[in-house]
C-alpha cells in the first residue's frame, strides 16, 4: 500500500471518528418532551456527517455515535442496537443522494438529499417502538399509539435537522475542499468501499445484539406478566381470607383484637 492509500485510509478513520463524536455530543444538545421523546441535534449532525463524506462513512459515523449515545444511557441501552442501524441507514441514504449526478445543482442536491436521509430515519424510528412494544406483550392498540406518539417527535426533530445540516454542510463542503479531506467530498458516487470487513462486523454486531435484546425484552415481558399474575392470585387468596375472617367473627359476634405495643 502506497503512502497516498494509507494518508486516505488515516483521512477515513478519523472523519468516522470526528463525525461519531459530533453526533454523540449532537444527541446531549436536547430539550426534554417526556420521560422518553426529546428534540434533539443529534439527527442533524448524522445528515451533515452524510452530506459532507458520503454514504459509507456518514452512515458509521452516525451509526456508531448513535449507539454510543444509547449504550452510555441507561433509559435507551436497550435501543442501541437498533439505533445503530436506524442511524446507518439515514446517514448512507443523505450520503447516497448527495453523490448522485441526476441532480445538478449543488444546493437542490444537499436538500434533496437531507429530507430523504430524515424520511428514511422517521420511517424506521416509530417503526422500532411499535415492534418493542409488541414483544414486551402489549396490545396492538398501545403499540399503535406509541408508535404515533414518537412518530410526531420524529418529525419535529426531523425538520430540525433538514434546517441544520444542510446550510452547514454547504459552507463546510467548501473548507474541506482546500484540506486533506478534500477528495471525501467530491461530488460524485461512491464506487466501492460499501462492503468492507469494518461495515459488515459492525452490521453483524449489531443484528445480533439486537436478536439478543428482543429475546431478552420478550422473556421479561413474559416473566412480568406471570408475576403480576401471581400476585393478583395472592391479592385475592388473602381477601378471600379476610371475607371468611369476618365472617366468622360477626356469627360468633366477636370483635377484633387491638393490636398492643410490646414495652
Amino acid at each position: 500500500m502506497n503512502k497516498t492509500e494509507s494518508r486516505k485510509k488515516l483521512y477515513g478513520i478519523v472523519a468516522v471518528g470526528l463525525m461519531s463524536a459530533l453526533v454523540y455530543i449532537g444527541n446531549y444538545m436536547q430539550i426534554p418532551l417526556s420521560d422518553d421523546m426529546r428534540v434533539h441535534l443529534g439527527n442533524s449532525m448524522c445528515l451533515l456527517a452524510g452530506l459532507l463524506f458520503g454514504g459509507t462513512t456518514g452512515g458509521l459515523a452516525s451509526g456508531i455515535g448513535g449507539f454510543l449515545f444509547d449504550l452510555f444511557d441507561p433509559r435507551y441501552i436497550t435501543s442501541a442496537p437498533m439505533t445503530f442501524i436506524n442511524k446507518f441507514v439515514m446517514g448512507w441514504t443523505a450520503g447516497m443522494i448527495s453523490r448522485s449526478g441526476g441532480i445538478k445543482s449543488e444546493f437542490a442536491r444537499t436538500l434533496t438529499a437531507a429530507i430523504f436521509g430524515q424520511l428514511t430515519y422517521i420511517i424506521l424510528y416509530p417503526g422500532k417502538s411499535f415492534i418493542e412494544q409488541l414483544i414486551l406483550g402489549n396490545p396492538v392498540e398501545t403499540a399503535i399509539g406509541v408508535m404515533l406518539e414518537k412518530a410526531g417527535t420524529a418529525c419535529i426533530n426531523g425538520v430540525l435537522a433538514v434546517v441544520i445540516s444542510v446550510p452547514l454542510a454547504l459552507a463546510l463542503r467548501k473548507a474541506l475542499k482546500a484540506s486533506g479531506f478534500g477528495y471525501m467530498t467530491e461530488g460524485t458516487r461512491e464506487k466501492k468501499g460499501y462492503f468492507n470487513p469494518l461495515t459488515i462486523a459492525l452490521t453483524a454486531f449489531a443484528v445480533i445484539v439486537t436478536i439478543g435484546f428482543a429475546i431478552r425484552l420478550s422473556v421479561d415481558g413474559k416473566i412480568t406478566a406471570a408475576q403480576e399474575e401471581k400476585e393478583q392470585s395472592y391479592i385475592q387468596q388473602i381477601d378471600d381470607l379476610n371475607e371468611k375472617v369476618e365472617y366468622l367473627y360477626d356469627k360468633l359476634e366477636m370483635t377484633y383484637p387491638e393490636n398492643e405495643l410490646n414495652e
